[in-house]
């Protein structure tokens, strides 16, 4: 494969059927962060919540037993190969999460969301790639280095199996065995959940689709002549890459992320159609629209700090059980959860 198609080809192809994945998942199986944090603060119905815990049990499972087996070099993954700026990702965290409720969407939840007419959502998908742009590699990248200094060349490890491994001896595939088996009986441990076999599904598609990223890509890495990173899913500098390419593309080459966002675009579409629910929308209100654009820019900006989206972080992250997975997870929900409750009180009407 890599001899017909070439390295970067080949790993675009993989974050392709990955994005397909995701996609379909996302508009089938309803897997969304927003929606799942909602549904668990205003709502009897915490499956969606669950549905990310499975996610998370079988990508931290499948990714351990790669790394068991061989397949991945968790040190090479962006996660692990840099030094954990805990500042960083907390006020990133908190950014991204406030955003994605002004924005209604992460960046995922927006391409999704595209696939299925909503135009609304390309708003939010180019204004969040610009940003996370201008803060990676454009006007405010020396002031992001200058305030959260990146060192890649951490002495110590970066993770949670990793450092089982020093401290106790561990195997990094047992100390993932033993957090993928909580968050399983986690996402499994109630009746509703059961008895929804279609939530269970989408969710373990969805930690698969991280799974195939990292193997994909360190197959190439380990068999390819030329430098290709060792990724998985997320969803805002890709978005970013994916329009720079289609502004370059003749000389440019494809990547893992291109294909990647592409790929759940991909499955949206195929999803709302299958379900009869692709329609075209667009913004009736001027206010709900600079809001969302408000939400786009800080999620973008968010992300590049935290190095990860709810997906990047809250999925990609979690699965190599790096340090701030969990830290930028927990900060993602609470700007959320605090953005939403400004949304919702600002509406009610005052006593």
């Amino acid at each position: 494969m890599l001899d017909a198609l070439g390295e970067a080809n080949t790993a675009a192809l993989i974050g392709l059927l990955g994005g397909l994945a995701l996609g379909l998942a996302a508009r089938i199986g309803r897997f969304c962060t927003l929606g799942a944090i909602e549904d668990a603060l205003y709502s009897s119905d915490d499956r969606r919540l669950r549905m990310w815990a499975i996610a998370l049990a079988v990508a931290i499972i499948g990714t351990h037993m790669a790394m068991q087996t061989g397949l991945l070099n968790a040190a090479d993954t962006a996660y692990l190969g840099r030094v954990w700026n805990p500042l960083a990702t907390v006020i990133g965290g908190l950014l991204f999460g406030y955003g994605m409720a002004m924005s209604g969407n992460c960046g995922y939840g927006a391409l999704a969301r595209l696939g299925g007419g909503d135009l609304r959502s390309l708003v939010i998908v180019i204004v969040m790639g610009l940003s996370a742009y201008v803060v990676m590699s454009g006007p405010l990248a020396h002031a992001r280095i200058w305030l959260f200094p990146v060192d890649a060349n951490p002495t110590g490890p970066q993770g949670f199996s990793l450092l089982a491994n020093n401290l106790l001896g561990w195997q990094p595939v047992l100390t993932g065995l033993v957090f993928g088996g909580l968050l399983l009986a986690l996402g499994l441990g109630s009746r509703a959940m059961l008895h929804s076999p279609g939530h269970v599904f989408w969710g373990a598609v969805v930690g698969l689709s991280v799974v195939s990223g990292w193997v994909g890509t360190a197959w190439i890495a380990n068999n390819g002549f030329a430098i290709e990173p060792v990724e998985t899913h997320t969803f805002a500098a890709p978005i970013g890459d994916t329009i720079f390419y289609g502004m370059t593309a003749s000389g440019n080459t494809l990547s893992f992320s291109v294909g990647s966002v592409i790929g759940v675009i991909a499955g949206a579409v195929l999803g709302s159609f299958s379900k009869g629910h692709f329609r075209w929308e667009a913004c009736e209100d001027p206010r709900e629209l600079r809001r969302q654009i408000g939400g786009a820019a800080m999620m973008g900006a968010g992300a590049v700090l935290a190095v990860g989206c709810s997906v990047g972080q809250g999925i990609s992250a979690f699965s190599v059980l790096a340090f701030s997975a969990p830290v930028a997870t927990l900060c993602i929900f609470c700007g959320a959860a605090l953005g939403l409750r400004q949304l919702i009180t600002g509406y009610l009407p005052a006593e």
